[in-house]
């Protein structure tokens, strides 16, 4: 397939899913801007990103550091604009490389990262706005607060921690209904006051988007199969 094609295949496939998010906010009694699309650029190479930064969009997301350093700080210098959101796992060792590359950080999920987060600031590193992701189908070999204590682990983060908790992230568990676990979710952020929720992926957005979603993770259905 030539690059012209693979080009308007991909803003073809952006386009739809900007319309379908559109229209699922609109039908759930949203304004149709009220969630925004991150496009989940984790695999891709910048040939395939860069026609959805030609059409004017500016929020992605990345899974893994290294790749994210490999590809991303070309295109930021040449994309002005450009937010990017961490939303794999972490390791601590990776943090202060997080750091240089990432303007959000979904994946806050356990105190020795928010630790390691405090220690970088006191060092001169500048930190961004996080999310902490929550793992609420419980799943042990799911990284995530656990619903149950993410009420005392926000409360470390934000007093003890003093770190910009925005909102709450998660992803359900494969093969479950997605909606009981959004609005799980969106329950647990307004007793804490948060007002951000990351949730919803290329086969669930509209669903989220419908229970109150205002960022959706979106790859496949805009770039297509991973191969």
């Amino acid at each position: 397939m030539s690059e012209m094609l693979e080009n308007k295949e991909t803003l073809g496939r952006f386009q739809n899913v900007v319309d379908r998010l559109a229209s699922a906010c609109v039908q759930s009694g949203r304004k149709g801007d009220a969630a925004d699309l991150i496009a989940v650029s984790k695999t891709y190479d910048a040939a395939h990103i860069r026609p959805v930064l030609e059409a004017g969009h500016r929020a992605f997301g990345e899974n893994r550091v290294q790749e994210a350093k490999d590809k991303w700080p070309a295109l930021k210098h040449e994309y002005e604009g450009v937010e990017l959101h961490l939303i794999g796992p972490l390791q601590t060792n990776k943090v202060k490389d997080a750091l240089g590359l990432f303007d959000v950080i979904q994946t806050l999920d356990r105190e020795k990262l928010a630790r390691a987060f405090v220690k970088a600031r006191a060092q001169g590193v500048s930190l961004p706005s996080f999310y902490v992701q929550v793992n609420t189908g419980c799943e042990p070999q799911k990284a995530g607060q656990l619903p149950d204590a993410v009420d005392g682990f926000l409360q470390m983060c934000r007093e003890e921690c003093q770190l910009n908790v925005v909102g709450l992230m998660c992803i359900p568990p494969v093969g479950e209904s997605a909606g009981p676990h959004f609005d799980l979710l969106t329950h647990i952020a307004a007793r804490n006051g948060l007002s951000q929720l990351s949730m919803g992926m290329s086969g669930d957005f509209e669903t989220a988007a419908a229970h109150g979603a205002t960022a959706v993770r979106v790859g496949s259905a805009i770039f297509g199969q991973r191969g």
